[in-house]
């Protein structure tokens, strides 16, 4: 029986409730006596009471399991910003915390143009080589270290897969940010291979909710249309207007992360991002004892969901291929 992704699922309001306060006041912390308090930033381009702060609620319990917890021997710091990523990176560095937590590309490089000497765990960072982050995947070198989600390559994979399952496409949009680099990369490669599927990649998306809208729109007006939607906050921030918006105009879609599926969205494909949380936990918790980023090899995925919605599918039109049926990890009926 095809595994159910839980991401999207879990339960959030008590993990609201804890971590709301964080951001207005620092947390008061009692420490058993002779016990160092460590302290922990998090910087997040999303907001706190979306579905992906199940992501930092996998990341805090793996750091409990590693006997790591706040209030007792840690203070974490979190920063929820999806606009000033620079200030948000520059407050947290300003509190000089033992190792911050930091997900996504965008965010990633704002926290590495305000310091280079606090150690830094990143999660979900497409090519962090490419982009200058860390020296190489082996030897990352300075502060920062942590574990990447994919490479730019699966841009041309979700093409594959989009073609795979409605052959007639001939135009396909590509929703992602024009200022992110690993959304750059990922359009870049599913451009790459555009004429071997026979197709036409346009760019899409920008820098808000409302450019999303207008473009797509005005793509959908021609006929044999798809849509790929990139792992970058833009669209991870609005992935939920992006499938109503492919519902509305009737196109065949691809997400970038398997518990969108759950969502409505017709075909998801990647790695889960809550299990590349849990060991970003590892490695601070590594960290937190000693040992230093430039020493810890930064880690890809090694396992990849496909996720098929069979509703969404029928409400296009779309019949699944068998071959592709049997592939998927999930299949909501």
């Amino acid at each position: 029986m095809p595994r159910v992704a839980l991401g999207a699922r879990m339960k959030r309001r008590n993990f609201i409730a804890l971590i709301g306060g964080a951001v207005a006041m620092p947390l008061v912390v009692r420490a058993q006596p002779n016990e160092r308090i460590r302290r922990i930033g998090v910087l997040q381009p999303f907001a706190k009471d979306t579905p992906e702060s199940a992501r930092v609620e996998a990341f805090l319990q793996e750091l409990q399991r590693l006997g790591w917890t706040d209030g007792r021997n840690l203070q974490i710091e979190y920063r929820w910003e999806i606009s000033d990523l620079r200030k948000a990176a520059m407050e947290l560095v300003a509190l000089s915390p033992d190792v911050i937590l930091v997900t996504t590309t965008p965010a990633l490089s704002s926290m590495h143009q305000a310091t280079r000497t606090v150690p830094i765990v990143f999660a979900q960072v497409a090519d962090p080589v490419s982009a200058g982050f860390v020296a190489s995947l082996a030897k990352p070198g300075g502060n920062i270290t942590g574990f990447t989600p994919f490479d730019y390559e699966i841009g041309a994979k979700w093409l594959g897969l989009l073609k795979e399952i409605a052959p007639n496409v001939t135009r396909v949009g590509v929703v992602r940010d024009p200022t992110s680099t690993s959304s750059i990369g990922q359009f870049s490669a599913a451009q790459s291979v555009a004429r071997l599927f026979k197709v036409e990649v346009s760019p899409l998306g920008g820098q808000d909710s409302k450019d999303i809208e207008r473009t797509v729109a005005e793509f959908a007006r021609e006929s044999n249309c798809g849509l790929i939607s990139v792992a970058t906050p833009l669209v991870i921030n609005n992935h939920k207007l992006i499938i109503s918006l492919a519902a509305r105009h009737r196109l065949p879609a691809v997400y970038p992360f398997p518990s969108y599926g759950a969502d409505g969205g017709l075909i998801c494909y990647g790695p889960d991002p809550i299990d590349l949380h849990r060991k970003a936990a590892g490695y601070v918790d590594r960290i937190l004892k000693g040992e230093k980023p430039a020493d810890l090899p930064v880690q890809a995925a090694t396992k990849f969901e496909l996720v098929i919605n069979l509703k969404t599918a029928k409400a296009l039109g779309l019949t699944m291929p068998a071959t592709l049926l049997d592939r998927a990890d999930e299949v909501i009926e």
